[in-house]
């Protein structure tokens, strides 16, 4: 959220109040979107085997970032979702592309999971 009094602070206070808008939009992302939970849940359970199964730094980058840019991206459509939802309930063309366009950028990232997770596992469990 940006500083309404049109002076925004410098230095550490401002990296300060951008930590608190930061947990203020995961705070109602955990709280308004459950498929944004559903995602962290999957994340941590993953991220500790990611850490077990990897082999090197770059293997562990790779399964854990994976999993983070899904989350990125929930957080990201969930913006958008909530903006069109701001000018109201009636159907527009766009709107509806946009929150599709959204929901398959999540979906991308998801078979980036997938992708990423199979290329470095596979091998080892087949």
């Amino acid at each position: 959220m940006a500083d309404t009094s049109g002076h925004l602070p410098r230095g550490p206070a401002r990296i300060f109040k951008a930590a608190v808008w930061s947990m203020q939009g995961l705070r109602a992302a955990w709280l308004h979107e459950s498929s944004f939970r559903l995602e962290v849940y999957l994340a941590v359970v993953l991220t500790p085997l990611a850490l077990w199964w990897g082999h090197d730094a770059i293997e562990r980058v790779l399964l854990i970032g994976s999993l983070l840019l899904v989350l990125a991206m929930e957080l990201a459509n969930s913006a958008i979702e909530a903006v069109i939802e701001r000018y109201g309930p009636e159907h527009h063309e766009l709107a509806g592309r946009a929150k599709d366009m959204g929901s398959a950028a999540v979906f991308v990232l998801m078979l980036n999971v997938l992708l990423c997770w199979g290329l470095i596992l596979g091998p080892r469990l087949f």
